[in-house]
């Protein structure tokens, strides 16, 4: 069968059941709900919201949030399903290699790099504004040429040169959080724990005292009229937007990178999955409410929109400056910590398939964590941090996302119909219904990217094949068994 081998969902629940020398099972419904607040709460609250709406939707860009949300919804039942009835590493690569085949198990396993590694990185990018502004705010000034990223790009032109060295807080932050994940899983979760309880904090704070300072005027249009081209307002900036700050929802499938790790993942990672979405959509809505009600929207296309929006309301906010800066940072570090977390986790499944090389495999002696992949993820990640623009990163990570969603509910409906009698704790409703709509939905968004994304997609794409034709499909071990 090769290329086209199933891995065998029994052998899958063997290697979930297996305790010995395994990832340990310490994580519950509550850690896994902050998993995903974690991890979804970060550059797209804090950074994206305000570059969207300057460059594509205006004050609508709360109606691409919406839109984003729909997409991600649908996908996040076919998630739900999924981990809940296979609760091992690998998330969307070992779904897809139950259902879909052993090649396109490896696409969307390479494709999850565009999402986590890529992710993280731009991220960290997005800490990096954050912490330079706050340092401002002390009077001390980190020299340009250490806090930026020393390419950009320029569609037409391609990479130019921007003068900068390295963003120095961005590769700092990135090396600092892979330590803690080498530590251990138990250790790394309460730390995001303690970091979500502060964003959240800090943006129900914004929301609540922002809101009396609101400019209506700033709302008007709300859709602002389109201009010379596809995607710059209108309509078609709304889509646009909902494509770019897709990126903002990715948190939730992280959560399922962790199943091994949980306790009871068959009612637990359900609640994860799905509670993190709720709760991180409504927050979106109205942060995106309030900031273009504060601010012009076409003031926003900055790193700290938060804080351009609180500066906004005058005096009477000034106290809120630090507070926001301070949750920004401890915000998106969480969201660095369970992208870099659920990186090594799929590369841990793939090697254990035989489709990577047996070092990635490997686990740490006494901690008990992936760290051989989780020191290459940190490696790799710190690297695209402090050499490009979040901007471009971010495009990357919200195609692949997409991407890998589309994959999952494919999966769903396929298994449905393969094997419609297999034990699921948690269904997803309205199959084929649902999986069909988050297939066509994350398909609209994709449409939405710029080109220049879609290019970038089938060169990484391409790549992944020549690794996959080169190395993975000789030695894995489900294709020669079959």
């Amino acid at each position: 069968m090769g290329s086209l081998s199933r891995k065998p969902i029994d052998d899958i629940m063997k290697e979930a059941g297996n305790t010995d020398g395994a990832l340990k099972r310490v994580l519950g419904p509550n850690h896994l709900v902050a998993l995903g607040v974690g991890a979804i709460i970060g550059s797209g609250i804090f950074v994206l919201t305000g570059q969207a709406a300057a460059q594509y939707a205006g004050p609508s860009i709360t109606l691409s949030f919406v839109l984003a949300a729909i997409a991600a919804g649908l996908a996040g039942l076919c998630y739900a399903e999924f981990a809940a009835m296979l609760p091992i590493s690998g998330s969307a690569y070992t779904y897809a290699y139950a259902t879909l085949g052993e090649l396109l198990a490896w696409i969307i396993g390479w494709d999850l790099i565009l999402e986590y590694l890529f992710g993280a990185s731009a991220v960290a990018v997005g800490w990096s504004g954050y912490v330079t502004s706050l340092l401002r705010d002390f009077g001390l000034h980190l020299p340009s040429h250490l806090a930026g990223p020393p390419f950009d790009y320029v569609p037409g032109t391609g990479f130019v040169s921007t003068g900068a060295v390295v963003n120095l807080p961005a590769v700092l932050i990135v090396l600092a959080v892979t330590g803690f994940l080498v530590v251990g899983i138990q250790e790394s979760a309460w730390l995001n724990n303690l970091a979500v309880v502060c964003k959240v904090a800090v943006i129900l704070a914004f929301i609540g005292f922002g809101f009396f300072y609101v400019n209506p005027q700033n709302w008007s249009p709300f859709i602002p009229p389109e201009g010379d081209h596809f995607g710059q307002y209108g309509w078609g900036g709304i889509l646009r937007g909902a494509g770019v700050i897709f990126f903002a929802y990715i948190g939730f499938d992280a959560v399922s990178t962790t199943a091994q790790e949980a306790k009871n993942p068959q009612r637990d990672m359900p609640i994860g999955i799905l509670g993190s979405l709720v709760i991180c959509t409504i927050l979106y809505m109205l942060v995106s409410l309030v900031l273009t009600g504060l601010v012009n929207y076409t003031e926003l296309n900055v790193p700290d929109p938060i804080a351009v929006g609180v500066n906004a309301a005058g005096p009477a906010l000034h106290w809120l400056r630090f507070p926001v800066k301070l949750g920004a940072i401890a915000g998106l570090s969480s969201v660095i910590l369970v992208l870099l977390m659920g990186q090594p986790r799929v590369f841990y499944a793939m090697a254990i398939d035989g489709l990577l090389p047996e070092p990635f495999g490997r686990l740490h002696p006494r901690f008990k964590t992936p760290h051989i992949t989780t020191i290459i993820t940190g490696g790799i990640a710190a690297l695209l941090a402090g050499s490009l623009p979040i901007g471009l990163l971010g495009e990357m990570v919200s195609i692949g996302t997409l991407l890998a969603f589309v994959l999952v509910c494919s999966g769903i409906l396929v298994l449905r119909r393969r094997d419609p009698d297999l034990a699921r704790p948690f269904r997803c409703p309205g199959v084929p219904v649902v999986p069909i709509l988050g297939v066509l939905a994350c398909f609209y968004l994709m449409a939405g990217l710029p080109w220049h994304t879609w290019e970038r997609l089938l060169v990484w794409m391409g790549l992944g094949l020549v690794i996959y034709f080169a190395y993975g499909r000789s030695h894995s071990k489900w294709g020669q068994k079959r």
